[in-house]
C-alpha cells in the first residue's frame, strides 16, 4: 500500500469510523427505556431494536465483504460509511417501532465490513511484527465511543430526545467519510481477491469454529450490557443520571483493554482468547452478585470491559491467521459473529427478564454462554493440534537432504 501523506490522520479516520459505529451500537442500550416510551413498547420488546442492528451486521458483514473483495479498499470504506450515516438518519426519523427496527437493521449492514476493511488497511500500514497493535489501535474506536460517544449521546438523548443520539452518529459518519477521502491512500484493486476466494474461508473448519466462539461466547457480555440502564436504576437503585457514568466506566476500561489486547496478541493470540473468554465468564458472575452495590458494580463492570476487549481483538487476529487468502471476509466475519452474539445475548436477556427473573438474570445467562464458547474454543484447539501434529512428525522424520514439509501455523 502506498504510504499515506498523513499517516496519523489516516489512522484517526479509521478510529473515528469506529467511534461512530461503537456509539450507535451501544447508545441504544443506554437509552432503551426512553426509546421504549417513544415508540410505545415495553423495554424487552424495545430490546429487539438492538437485535435488529446486530442482525444487520450479521447479514451485511460476509455479504458486503465478499462482494466488495475486488473493490479498492479506500472506495469501499467511503461507501460503507456513507451507507452507515444514511441508516442512522433513517433511525432518527423512524415514526414507529416497526420502522425503527427496519432502520436499525439497515444501519447495521455496513458495520462489520467497515471494521474488517479498516483492520486490513491498518495492518498494511503497520511495521512488520506489529499487526496486533495496529488492529488494536484501529479498534480503539469502540472504547473511545464508550468513553465519549455513548455517554455523550446518552446524555444528549436524555435531554434532547432519543432521536438526537442518532443524528449525532450520522454526523460522525459523514465526518469519517471526509477524513477517509482526505487521508487514506488509494490502492488499485487486487485481481486475486475474488468473491470465490473470499467465500473459500467458509470451507475452513477453523474459521467456522472461531466464528462460533465469538457468536456464542461473546453473547454473554451483550446479555448483561443490553439491559445495563434498567439494571442501574432498578437493581443498583440509582437515578437515570447515573447511567452515563456506568457507560463511561465501561468505555474507559475498554480503552485500556484494547491497548493491553494488542500487546497480548503479539505475545500469543490463542492464549489471549482463552484468557479473555474465561475471564469474561467469571466477570459476568461477579457482576450478577455485585449489581446491588454501586461501587462494586462499577469495578466489576470495568473488569468485564477489559476482558471483553482482550477477547474481541484476539478473535479478530485469530481469524486473520486461519483464513488464508480470504482476509476481507475473515476480518469482517468477526464482527458478524460478535453481532450474532449481540442479537443472541439481547434476546436471551429479554427472555429471562420477561419471565420474571429480574435484571441480574441476563448476567447468569452470560456465564452459561461464555462456558459454551469456551467449549467450542477447546474443540478448535484440539482439532488444530491434531491437524498440525502429523505434518510436524513428517518434517522431523525427513532425511536431512530432503526439503522439510510445510506445516500449518502452530497454536500460539
Amino acid at each position: 500500500m502506498p504510504a499515506p501523506r498523513h499517516p496519523a490522520l489516516a489512522t484517526a479516520a479509521l478510529i473515528l469510523g469506529g467511534v461512530a459505529i461503537g456509539t450507535t451500537e451501544f447508545v441504544t442500550m443506554g437509552l432503551l427505556p426512553r426509546i421504549a416510551d417513544g415508540v410505545q413498547v415495553s423495554i424487552p420488546v424495545a430490546g429487539h431494536t438492538i437485535s435488529a442492528y446486530a442482525a444487520g451486521v450479521v447479514v451485511g458483514a460476509p455479504l458486503i465483504a465478499a462482494l466488495g473483495a475486488t473493490r479498492p479498499r479506500k472506495g469501499l470504506l467511503l461507501s460503507l460509511m456513507a451507507a452507515f450515516a444514511v441508516g442512522n438518519v433513517l433511525s432518527a426519523l423512524a415514526p414507529s417501532y416497526e420502522t425503527l427496527v427496519a432502520a436499525r437493521f439497515l444501519a447495521g449492514l455496513p458495520h462489520g465490513a467497515f471494521f474488517g476493511v479498516a483492520a486490513l488497511v491498518a495492518v498494511d500500514l503497520a511495521p512488520k511484527g506489529r499487526a496486533g497493535r495496529a488492529v488494536g489501535t484501529v479498534m480503539l474506536g469502540i472504547p473511545i465511543a464508550n468513553v465519549l460517544g455513548v455517554p455523550g449521546a446518552t446524555w444528549l438523548g436524555q435531554h434532547a430526545g432519543w432521536r438526537s443520539a442518532y443524528w449525532l452518529v450520522a454526523t460522525l459518519g459523514m465526518a469519517t467519510v471526509a477524513l477517509v477521502a482526505l487521508s487514506v491512500p488509494r490502492l488499485a484493486a487486487d485481481p486475486t481477491r475474488t468473491v470465490r476466494a473470499e467465500l473459500s474461508a467458509l470451507k475452513s473448519l477453523q474459521v467456522m469454529l472461531t466464528l462460533a466462539v465469538g457468536a456464542i461466547g461473546f453473547g454473554g457480555m451483550f446479555a448483561m450490557y443490553s439491559y445495563i440502564a434498567p439494571t442501574v436504576t432498578q437493581v443498583t437503585g440509582l437515578s437515570e443520571s447515573a447511567v452515563p457514568i456506568f457507560l463511561l466506566v465501561f468505555g474507559a476500561a475498554g480503552f485500556v483493554g484494547n491497548l493491553v489486547a494488542g500487546r497480548m496478541g503479539d505475545w500469543s493470540v490463542l492464549r489471549s482468547v482463552v484468557i479473555g473468554m474465561v475471564g469474561l465468564g467469571v466477570g459476568l458472575a461477579l457482576f450478577a452478585l455485585a449489581a446491588p452495590y454501586a461501587v462494586a458494580a462499577l469495578a466489576v463492570l470495568a473488569l468485564v470491559s477489559v476482558l471483553a476487549s482482550v477477547l474481541v481483538i484476539n478473535l479478530q487476529l485469530r481469524l486473520m491467521q486461519v483464513a488464508g487468502a480470504a482476509q476481507t471476509l475473515a476480518a469482517a466475519g468477526n464482527h458478524a459473529a460478535l453481532n450474532a452474539a449481540n442479537a443472541l445475548g439481547a434476546w436471551l436477556g429479554g427472555v429471562v427478564i420477561a419471565a420474571g427473573y429480574g435484571y441480574t438474570a441476563p448476567s447468569w445467562v452470560g456465564v452459561g454462554l461464555a462456558a459454551l464458547g469456551l467449549g467450542v474454543l477447546a474443540l478448535s484447539v484440539r482439532l488444530h493440534r491434531r491437524d498440525t501434529r502429523g505434518p510436524r512428525a513428517d518434517r522431523a522424520a525427513a532425511p536431512s537432504d530432503t526439503p522439510a514439509l510445510s506445516a500449518s501455523p502452530s497454536v500460539s
